[in-house]
Parts: structure tokens; C-alpha cells; sequence
């Protein structure tokens, strides 16, 4: 990993395999050869198109590891470490390792652009061009969400061994163009479905993919609302309205297939990770239906310790010995497919939107049940009218069971679920809105992380370790991970652009992203 992030892209060009940065990963098989009548250009565009989406969420499970589970899994309030030789080297207490820096640009961009480029050498078909965008878009919006300023528009121009950054702004520009242009070609050629051998979220639906390109163009949308409100409102009117419209039923839910699912592996082979405390806190308190479908039950051996559903708190320093597995752990298959994006939370952005009084072609109360309902529907949870109608319950304080250090000491969100019947723009509502989407949105971290540093909510626990040497806020978190020390080698002429023009802050998990909340 001792190349820039750019000079790694074009050597590894069209090479048509998801590139990783150790040798002991493991390969997810795209098995693109299966029909015996197609050109080795059809070959060649197939593998590509399932490569694209074997990025969105890094398939190979040690490079997952650092985007979903130890980055965006304890940013997010969904996992916390639970190793203790990690002390000290992950995001959650803001001194990460170079390589947990390094492995979401690096690896996102290497398995996007080249074959992104090569469907593009070897097709002309505005179907396959289109959906290549979509996938293209819902990748790198996670790594600019992450990082801020990030090469996008100009990554291999002219053949350039390095790129420049875009500022994220020109970023959110020409994704939303992207995904309008694609939008419209596929809506005209909602009916021109394409082999599922190129497809393994949607199994080559073209109708599925329009929903999908609406949620993300939703999804993006709100996230600028405190930034650029009038585009906000404009963008997300247009997803939510569009014919054919969003993803509204769990069927259309967007979820890659997989082989051997990372979570599964990261999680009950490695043990390197844990449910965190934030999430079963809330959960618990909500006495949520959903616990048992999310997570297995905790398994403490100690007098007066009652076992259920408890998390480990995230931002800890670890102590040697530490049973880590009596801690609850994740419910996944080594089958189950990888969440890009669900109903539920296409519900909550639209409650969101909504509340702020866009026409979303509904009530915010009714966008916010419907989020919820889906949600349990999706988990295949019963209960969620009592779950609706509970006006009292509000989250846990956590207490850890067998390390008194790791409790919280603190206040917790005093957020309730049963809706608030209010005429105008309510915050309350808003917390409400977000913290019931950041529970149907497991595990989904990245994201979590992104809408609460869009929002401050759901209402998290400060880490009680903080590494940073004041550069990150123990009460704001971190707000973005700070650029691998690989581009100040091999781009640094660029990086420092994007640093002062862009970024307008120093590269510390400190500074703010262009779009987050400000105070």
C-alpha cells in the first residue's frame, strides 16, 4: 500500500476484479461465465457490473472489516471493538492505524473506476451504462460522506498517475446529474430487463433499479438540507414523486447476494467485534421486538448478572481477559445478503422531508409509521402496534455487567416512539424521525454515522477514550476520517488543494464535512 491511491486505479485498469491490499482476503466469486453464447466482451461487462457492486460494500471480508465494522460500525452506534490488540489503532477512539485510514478510498476507488471504465469501453447499452452510474454513485457517496473532498470527477483523466480532488459540493452536483440521467433512461426502458448474471442486488430488474436510484437521489437529497435547503427540497420532491418512485416494499429492498457474508465472519469467526452498547441501550429500553431478530442473547456467567440483549460500549480501551463473547452478537447467516438500502428508510426520509413541509405525497406521521411498519415487517417482528403506540418508553442508561468502567455515567435521549401531534416543524420529532430510522437502518453504519453528523441524533455515547490529542470534540464525535498518509506521499499537491480550498479546516477527524451540523 505504499502507491498512491490514483497510481493504483490506472495500473490496476480494467484488470475486471475488485483489487485488495493483502493477500489473505477472501475472493468474492462472480461467476460471470455461466451462458455459453455470449462474446468475451459480454463476458468481460458482466464481471465488470458485478465487480462495480461487490464495491459498494467491499466484499472481501478483511477490507470490510475496516470500512463497515471497525469504521462505519462504532461511528455509526451499531458495533464497538473487541479486540483488545486494537487498542489504540481503530477510528472509535480517534487514532486510527494507517491502514484503517487507508481502505475505504483506496480499495472503493480501485474497484469502481476500472470497470466503470470498462463497461463503458465495451457496451454502448444505455441500460447497463445507466445502472453502472447507480452503482457508481451509491459507492463513492459513502466515501466522500467519509472523507469529504475526494478525486471524482477527474480520477484517470488523460491518464494522469494522480487526480484532483472535487470539493464535496461539485461532488453531490454530479451525482445527483448522474443519477438523473439515469433515471430517465431507465424509466424510458423500464421494461428492457438485462441477464441477472450482471446483477446481484436486483437480478437485472430495470424497475428496481429506478426505485433505488429515487431512494439514493432521496437519500442524498436530505443529506444537504442544512447546507443547500432549496436543492434539498427540489430533489428530494422530485424522487419522492417521480412514476415510478422509490423503493416503498421490502421486496424492492436493495440487498447484494453473497457468498460468504464479512459480517458473519468479522464478527462469529474473527470475534474482533461486538453489538454495541448504544444500540441494545435503546433497543432495550424500547423493549423493541426486533431485539431478538437483530442480535443473539448475551451469555454472562456471573451471580446477579440477568441475561438478554446487552452491547459492549464502543470508544473503550480494552483490558486483557475480557470474555468478549459473552457480549450480544449480530443474528447473520453466512448466506445473508448485504443491505444497500430498504423501505423503511425511504419512509423516514420522506417523514423527514415532510415534517420540513415538502410535498411528499403524504403526512409526516404517516411516512414515520409506515418507516416503522416496514421495518418490522422486514425483520419479521410482530408487535409494532403496541410498538407505535408507546408514549412512555424511553431509551436505557447502559450499566456494563462485569467492567463498571465502561458504563455511562450520563444523561440518555429522553426520545419516545408514539409520534407527537404538532402542527408545525418540530425537533422532537425530527429526533424521533432519525432514531427510529437509525434502528431499522442496522447495520448499516456508514450511514448512521453520515445522518448523525448531518442531525446529532440518535443521541450517542461520548467514547471514554479520546486519542486525538484534542483535535476531535469528546461531545461531537468525530465528523470525518482524515486522509492516509499514502496521498500526502504520491498526490500531495492535489490533497493540499483540496485541504485549503475544500475542505477549509485542517485534515483531522475534527473537522466537519460541507454538509454536516455545524454546532
Amino acid at each position: 500500500m505504499n502507491k498512491s491511491i490514483i497510481r493504483f486505479v490506472l495500473l490496476g485498469t480494467l484488470t475486471g476484479t475488485t483489487i485488495a491490499c493483502t493477500n489473505n482476503f477472501e475472493e468474492y466469486n462472480t461467476n460471470p461465465y455461466e451462458a455459453t453464447d455470449l462474446t468475451a466482451d459480454s463476458y468481460a461487462v458482466r464481471a465488470a457490473m458485478v465487480n462495480m457492486q461487490s464495491t459498494v460494500m467491499i466484499l472481501n471480508v478483511n477490507s470490510f472489516q475496516f470500512t463497515d465494522c471497525i469504521l462505519g460500525g462504532p461511528m455509526g452506534g451499531y458495533l464497538a471493538d473487541s479486540q483488545n490488540g486494537f487498542n489504540g489503532k481503530n477510528p472509535a477512539t480517534y487514532s486510527p492505524a494507517q491502514d484503517r485510514i487507508t481502505t475505504l478510498l483506496k480499495e472503493t476507488i480501485v474497484g469502481i473506476y476500472p470497470n466503470y471504465a470498462k463497461i463503458k469501453k465495451l457496451t454502448d447499452d444505455p441500460v447497463l451504462l445507466s445502472v453502472a452510474d447507480i452503482i457508481k454513485v451509491a459507492a463513492m457517496s459513502r466515501v466522500t460522506d467519509v472523507y469529504g473532498p475526494i478525486p471524482y470527477s477527474k480520477v484517470g483523466e488523460d491518464g494522469q498517475l494522480t487526480a484532483p480532488y472535487d470539493s464535496q459540493q461539485q461532488i453531490y452536483d454530479q451525482m445527483f446529474a448522474e443519477l438523473d440521467a439515469a433515471i430517465n433512461t431507465l424509466t424510458e426502458r423500464r421494461t428492457q430487463d438485462f441477464t441477472p448474471l450482471a446483477d446481484k442486488v436486483y437480478g437485472g430488474k430495470v424497475v428496481k433499479w429506478v426505485k433505488l436510484a429515487n431512494s439514493l437521489k432521496l437519500r442524498l437529497a436530505m443529506r444537504i438540507v442544512n447546507v443547500e435547503p432549496a436543492t434539498a427540497q427540489s430533489k428530494a420532491v422530485e424522487a419522492a414523486t417521480h412514476p415510478i418512485g422509490t423503493i416503498t416494499s421490502n421486496e424492492d429492498n436493495a440487498m447484494m447476494q453473497t457468498i460468504k457474508n464479512p459480517y458473519r465472519v468479522v464478527l462469529h469467526e474473527y470475534n474482533d467485534t461486538r453489538i454495541s452498547a448504544d444500540l441494545t441501550s435503546y433497543m432495550n429500553g424500547y423493549n423493541d421486538p426486533r431485539r431478538e431478530k437483530y442480535f443473539t442473547p448475551s451469555a454472562f456467567e456471573v451471580a446477579g448478572v440477568t441475561n438478554g440483549f446487552i452491547g459492549l460500549r464502543s470508544g473503550v480501551e480494552l483490558p486483557g481477559g475480557l470474555t468478549i463473547k459473552q457480549y450480544s452478537n449480530m443474528k447473520v447467516d453466512i448466506s445473508s445478503p448485504l443491505l444497500w438500502m430498504n423501505a423503511a428508510e425511504s419512509a423516514f426520509l420522506k417523514a423527514e422531508g415532510a415534517l420540513r413541509g415538502w410535498s411528499m405525497g403524504g403526512t409526516a406521521k404517516d411516512f414515520y409509521n409506515q418507516g416503522i411498519k416496514l421495518s418490522f415487517e422486514q425483520w419479521q417482528a410482530g408487535g409494532e402496534a403496541n410498538y407505535l403506540a408507546n408514549s412512555t418508553s424511553t431509551p436505557q442508561v447502559y450499566k456494563d455487567p462485569v467492567n463498571t468502567s465502561f458504563s455511562f455515567e450520563g444523561t440518555p435521549s429522553a426520545i419516545t416512539i408514539k409520534w407527537k401531534e404538532v402542527p408545525e416543524f418540530d425537533e422532537e420529532n425530527l429526533e424521533r424521525i432519525i432514531t427510529q430510522k437509525w434502528i431499522a437502518n442496522f447495520p448499516h453504519g456508514i450511514e448512521a454515522w453520515s445522518e448523525f453528523r448531518r442531525t446529532g441524533y440518535p443521541k450517542l455515547m461520548p467514547v471514554k477514550y479520546n486519542n486525538s490529542g484534542g483535535k476531535v470534540s469528546t461531545e461531537r464525535m468525530a465528523r470525518r476520517l482524515n486522509y492516509p498518509q499514502v496521498e500526502y506521499d504520491e498526490n500531495s499537491e492535489n490533497l493540499q488543494v483540496a485541504i485549503s480550498q475544500y475542505l477549509k479546516g485542517p485534515d483531522t477527524m475534527g473537522t466537519d464535512v460541507w454538509w454536516a451540523k455545524k454546532n
